[in-house]
């Protein structure tokens, strides 16, 4: 499972149609959120650091609870764009889950530890547990 990281509204008009999870590593406007989602019609998650997600309207949440697209908060910790332009979750993290799902631990206890373990928040940890356990 890949994550696109975007590092400037210029970025968003020159993604692939296809992305389906996207990190926003600058404070976007309500006109940057509308032309990501018309950029990328399948998206199906926008991923925000803290401090930006305080910044976000109203309007913008419900237009995406609408449209069916999460609106979470989270980093991608030590991902260096000038590299990669993705940022990769680690196939074990992804294992991990799958793991604790099958010994029958309960989704908030899967949250909870594999958040603490990799850094990812747990809302992420939560959407991965519904698309890749679940497929």
């Amino acid at each position: 499972m890949r994550i696109r990281v975007v590092s400037s509204r210029e970025e968003i008009f020159t993604l692939n149609p296809n992305e389906r999870i996207v990190h926003l590593a600058f404070r976007p406007s309500n006109k940057d959120i509308f032309g990501l989602v018309e950029t990328c019609p399948k998206i199906e998650v926008i991923q925000l650091p803290k401090s930006y997600m305080r910044t976000v309207s109203k309007s913008i949440e419900m237009f995406l609870q609408m449209q069916r697209i999460q609106l979470l908060e989270g980093d991608v910790w030590g991902h260096r764009k000038d590299i990669n332009e993705y940022y990769a979750i680690p196939s074990s993290v992804i294992d991990k889950i799958k793991e604790m799902k099958n010994e029958g631990k309960s989704t908030e206890e899967i949250e909870k530890k594999v958040s603490r373990e990799s850094k990812l928040n747990p809302e992420m940890v939560a959407y991965i547990l519904n698309k890749e356990v679940s497929s």
